[in-house]
């Protein structure tokens, strides 16, 4: 492998390193208690929650409607890197503006927070794109475990000085914990954005594949997915247990809550598994090589799976410990090598578009499996049945899967 490749690797992976910043900071970590306790503390608790999933709902239905017709346009034009400086951009600027906004400007914390988010989705749609661009097929198991590890560590280590910002603002020469959270956005926006800059440098753009690009041309190449029976049986698959693990992770701390685990337990839970997951991540590359792709997701869907079996029984804070490192050694391989599984599904000069399609369905399955389980819990009066019922679209994602021939 060439110097020039490495480093281009190295970069594309730094974007991760620098992004996941805003993913444990801002968006699991610190806005969802700083907007009820800070910027909506006049709210009832009720239209609070109600507002902010609305902002959540809403967001997501944005990058699913212009990731797709986005991703052709950059396929077309030759600009995956364009589009996704003019998305990071706007995700630093939202974040660095969430630490500048004052108490009780509800309204306009949840605009900069929904901005935020589609600069945040949607940037990291050319950035799957652009794995085409740094891996050969041979390597791309390898690399995008490199990528989702590093963005595990990188998002991990700074969300560690905001967490201890906030629990000991003296520390770092700030006022309280208020003054801490609020320095700890324009740290993510400074992170992020200092990050993604080796990508621009080092990472070669695709050339264009066309001059002409709109709707009409998305609405063929949804044609094409839906005949190209492959690749629609795998997205009918990543659709499924993509949603499940993406609401088991929104849905942890919750869980634990619910259970009447402390905040401190919650937090140290969430670091261990940004810090299991580095490595664990990166080992799911050599994983594939020994194994097979395919068959190291299903070892990681297996796991899952037992996790959600295992929740249902779950009661003690040492359970939950053990719960959260499970799903750390497992999460970001599934996720990084169902990126390239699917990158050696479709044509590499359109990767673009379909990971536009890709993505499009990651934040599609946002919204039915946290619904199972909000219904589940709402109507059975029990939280761990509400998990539980998770392990049919592990099971149900597994089997599309098996039927996706890859030659």
């Amino acid at each position: 492998m060439t110097t020039a490749r490495r480093r281009s690797q190295l970069a594309w992976a730094l974007n991760a390193w620098g992004n996941h910043a805003f993913s444990t900071t801002v968006l699991v970590g610190f806005f969802p208690v700083f907007f009820d306790k800070y910027w909506a503390r006049e709210l009832p608790g009720a239209r609070s929650t109600f507002w902010l999933g609305c902002t959540n709902s809403a967001a997501a239905f944005v990058v699913m409607l212009v990731a797709p017709w986005l991703g052709a346009m950059a396929d077309r034009r030759g600009r995956k890197k364009r589009y996704l400086g003019w998305f990071t951009a706007v995700g630093v600027a939202a974040s660095a503006a969430l630490g500048l906004i004052g108490a009780g400007q509800w309204p306009l914390a949840l605009l900069v927070f929904a901005l935020g988010q589609v600069g945040f989705f949607v940037s990291y749609s050319f950035n799957d794109a652009l794995l085409v661009q740094v891996a050969e097929p041979a390597e791309s198991d390898l690399v995008s475990a490199f990528g989702f590890a590093l963005g595990y560590l990188g998002g991990g280590i700074l969300f560690l000085v905001n967490v201890l910002m906030v629990l000991h603002p003296a520390w770092f020469g700030l006022a309280d914990a208020t003054a801490a959270t609020r320095v700890s956005f324009v740290s993510v926006a400074l992170w992020w954005g200092l990050f993604c800059l080796p990508l621009f440098r080092h990472v070669p753009e695709a050339p264009p594949v066309a001059e002409a690009t709109g709707w009409r041309e998305l609405l063929e190449t949804l044609r094409k997915v839906l005949r190209e029976r492959q690749v629609l049986r795998f997205l009918l698959a990543y659709w499924l247990y993509i949603d499940a693990i993406g609401t088991v992770q929104q849905m942890a701390l919750d869980f634990g809550a619910k259970l009447g685990f402390s905040t401190t337990v919650l937090i140290t839970a969430m670091l261990m598994v940004q810090f299991i997951s580095f490595p664990a991540a990166w080992a799911f590359g050599p994983l594939a090589a020994w194994i097979g792709t395919r068959r190291a997701i299903y070892l990681g869907l297996g796991v899952f799976c037992g996790v959600t079996v295992w929740a249902y029984f779950m009661r003690t804070e040492a359970q939950f410990y053990r719960m959260a490192a499970a799903v750390a050694l497992v999460q970001g391989g599934v996720q990084a090598l169902s990126r390239s599984y699917f990158l050696r599904l479709i044509p590499a000069e359109r990767s673009g578009e379909y990971f536009g399609f890709y993505n499009m369905l990651g934040k599609f399955a946002a919204v039915l499996g946290p619904l199972v389980v909000g219904v589940t819990a709402l109507l059975t009066g029990n939280p761990h049945l509400s998990i539980l019922v998770l392990a049919l679209f592990f099971l149900g994602g597994a089997w599309l899967l098996s039927r996706v021939q890859d030659g």
